[in-house]
């Protein structure tokens, strides 16, 4: 049935059905990985379930970011009045008036739920600012990315009018580059300038590629990202859900594999500090390092112990150093 609007008491009841529980189990701030062990598959079959009931796309819901039942009848509700919001900046504490920003910025393949409870780690008066790239989360609906230059574009419009104040970049793997080149368009732009920047689990830029895995096969994608670890096993190994993430990969990586680094960049005049996890088997030392080259104050390598995914076991620690190293360089 299609619908312009979606009775929270009749999706409480779908996902109920869906977990095979009672409805009132299924509460309105529950969340659904944490409280109600809804894993990847199970949240394909509520997917799969919603969008049925409610004539919605394909993966809309899946990729909607929606972590709770309350959360959920909002976006359907949002798409279906035609509503849904358009800009890719998430803020979880909105402040009137802030001390400092610090822009999140996630990995290919990922969004923003990332950096899910960074929030609680952070000053009370600093504003956290995620980015989403478009074809995720509550920007499903628009096309994916996958040229570099355009999505830079598409994130500085979307924080142009933030930068009236101490204000810092962190990315993670993809969104270090992304972060990376942010910082660049300010500069030559002479816009303002972040008064830290930090890139975790990604090299420093230089001209040959180890990999390409956007023109890798699916089966041989998989075994990569599987190596890479941080990806679910539900992700990898369950065809269906495979298949509705696979697009979003591709245009990731193909962003990352085609994106040309400049010929001798000039150092950014902005303090870097890098971090990545002690067995992260996709970058080697030496290409951390190699940052120094990037800033005219290179704050050093942190080291935390895990994979390329590290920081999802090293919330606090991480946001105390992210914390630490944007209050020592602000002026």
């Amino acid at each position: 049935m299609t619908t312009a609007t979606v009775n929270i008491e009749d999706l409480r009841a779908l996902i109920a059905g869906v977990l095979e529980t009672e409805p009132e189990e299924v509460t309105d701030e529950a969340h659904f990985s944490h409280e109600l062990d809804i894993d990847s598959l199970l949240m394909l079959e509520i997917s799969t379930r919603v969008e049925n009931a409610y004539g919605v796309p394909e993966n809309t819901v899946a990729a909607s970011g929606a972590t709770t039942l309350t959360e959920l009848h909002a976006f359907l509700t949002s798409k279906l009045t035609n509503e849904t919001p358009a800009s890719p900046l998430i803020r979880p504490r909105p402040l009137s008036d802030p001390a400092a920003r610090l822009f999140l910025l996630h990995h290919a393949g990922g969004s923003h739920l990332l950096f899910r409870g960074w929030t609680e780690h952070l000053p009370e008066d600093w504003e956290l600012c995620l980015l989403e790239a478009p074809g995720r989360g509550h920007l499903q609906a628009l096309p994916l990315i996958d040229d570099c230059d355009r999505l830079v574009d598409y994130f500085h419009t979307a924080i142009a009018l933030l930068l009236d104040r101490p204000f810092g970049f962190f990315g993670h793997s993809m969104g270090a580059l992304i972060a990376y080149q942010l910082t660049r368009r300010l500069l030559r732009q002479g816009e303002p300038l972040p008064t830290w920047l930090g890139v975790s689990a990604y090299g420093a830029p230089r001209g040959d590629a180890d990999s390409r895995p956007h023109l890798m096969a699916d089966d041989e994608l998989r075994a990569w990202l599987r190596s890479g670890g941080g990806s679910p096993p539900q992700l990898l190994d369950n065809d269906d859900v495979w298949h509705k993430f696979a697009p979003i990969f591709r245009s990731d990586f193909k962003l990352l594999d085609t994106w040309a680094p400049p010929r001798n960049p000039e150092p950014l005049p902005v303090p870097l500090s890098v971090f990545a996890g002690r067995r992260d088997k996709l970058i080697g030392e030496d290409r951390l390092h190699a940052w120094r080259a990037f800033t005219t104050h290179f704050c050093g390598l942190e080291r935390y112990e895990g994979g390329h995914f590290y920081l999802m076991n090293h919330q606090q620690p991480l946001a105390a150093a992210i914390t630490a190293a944007m209050r020592s360089a602000a002026p």
